[in-house]
């Protein structure tokens, strides 16, 4: 069960959880050899006095899409001809 701090959950939605999840995330995605040059914490839903916070990938070009793609298919990095 999550406890609350000045009003803000201290686990399970937390900025805190959210920021190591974050993390966690990119360091897969770049394990993979993928680079979201987007990916960070959503604002928005950081606001309030009990956050739920989201992470936003934000946006990437054709080419990071691709190996994003292939990489959830397990098959590795896509080459390209021009990056």
């Amino acid at each position: 069960m999550a406890t609350k701090d000045n009003g803000r959950q201290a686990a399970g939605n937390g900025i805190g959880d959210a920021e190591r999840a974050r993390d966690e995330l990119s360091d897969a995605l770049k394990a993979a050899g993928v680079k979201l040059p987007s990916l960070s914490l959503d604002a928005v839903s950081c606001a309030g006095t009990a956050p739920r916070v989201l992470i936003d990938l934000g946006r990437c070009n054709v080419a990071t899409a691709h190996t994003l793609a292939a990489a959830l298919r397990g098959a590795g990095p896509r080459q390209e001809a021009a990056r």
